[in-house]
């Protein structure tokens, strides 16, 4: 039988607990979840890094990143657009 895999890329706050029972919820026997320590994973950094990881947590569906991860994470863009690194 052919397994989806479910990635879950954590570094063990509130929201990324929250995340995994929420996706451990609605799992089934089809699904292979694996969950990635992001804190000190050097393996898992790379990965996300290669998935396009940009904030955890963050979820893997057979190799995609899920629609509700995307367009995450600190961009120097955006903050220099609210003002850091600006005078006043």
């Amino acid at each position: 039988m052919k397994k989806r895999s479910v990635e879950l890329f954590t570094a063990a706050c509130p929201c990324c607990d929250e995340t995994i029972k929420l996706v451990q919820g609605m799992v089934c026997p089809s699904c292979d979840v694996q969950i990635h320590d992001m804190r000190s994973d050097k393996a898992a950094q790379e990965k996300a890094k290669q998935y396009g990881i940009g904030s955890v947590p963050a979820v893997v569906v057979d190799g995609r990143l899920a629609d509700c991860c995307l367009g995450r994470g600190v961009r120097e863009a955006s903050l220099r657009a609210a003002g850091v690194g600006v005078p006043l």
